[in-house]
């Protein structure tokens, strides 16, 4: 965003938690808390912050998950309730990344740290749990405010308030958003999945998804 000062609004960590959901415990690790200095970074993710489903989330191509404070207004407007830095479960609460402009294989340089774009966040349930309506993932889908995952290509320190600097960019012009769109409808629309299945910065397991779904009639 052109004028607006790229930064770390909140840095966020948290081991998962049992919670309550439709009558049934749940372990997730949605429920993150503000650090309050400087945490270290490794390719694995932060010391001090885990996840509960090590299918979807965590692992180094998902290692930091990102979330831009920007969308937060909109979000406390349809809930009716003030939301605190990591409402969704996310690493980082940054200024100045929208989805609509970050692209995947950007670099950014973060604290000590150099991070590149991998993949969007995909929503899940675990929205609806910490936040009561139950097409939660649905309405982030409709509206592309997803945020994404960075993974690490040094690891370092980071902070709140750390400059975010944009340090180089992905082989593909590919959005944030235009990829999530493509994660919604590729079994449908095979617009993109070629190029896509082809895009070394983006997940593996998200090239292969495209991959598969490009080869069925």
């Amino acid at each position: 965003m052109e004028g607006i000062r790229m930064e770390v609004i909140s840095l966020n960590v948290g081991k998962p938690v049992k919670v309550d959901y439709r009558g049934k415990p749940l372990e997730t690790g949605i429920y993150k808390l503000p650090a309050m200095g400087p945490v270290r970074l490794h390719t694995g993710g932060f010391d001090g912050d885990g996840q509960a489903d090590l299918v979807n989330h965590g692992g180094p191509d998902k290692a930091v998950c990102v979330y831009p404070v920007e969308h937060y207004a909109y979000w406390e407007e349809q809930l009716g309730k003030k939301l605190e830095n990591s409402a969704f479960g996310e690493n980082l609460t940054v200024r100045g990344l929208l989805e609509t402009e970050v692209c995947i294989g950007d670099v950014y340089e973060i604290g000590s740290c150099l991070l590149q774009v991998s993949q969007p966040r995909f929503p899940c349930f675990k929205l609806s749990q910490k936040h009561g309506p139950a097409d939660m993932p649905a309405k982030v889908l409709a509206t592309g405010y997803s945020g994404f995952y960075f993974r690490v290509l040094r690891e370092g320190v980071i902070a709140a308030g750390d400059a975010v600097v944009k340090v180089g960019s992905g082989e593909g012009v590919f959005t944030v958003r235009r990829v999530l769109r493509a994660m919604e409808v590729g079994r449908k629309d095979k617009t993109d999945l070629r190029e896509l299945s082809a895009l070394e910065s983006l997940t593996e397991g998200i090239r292969h998804d495209f991959q598969n779904w490009m080869e069925r009639e």
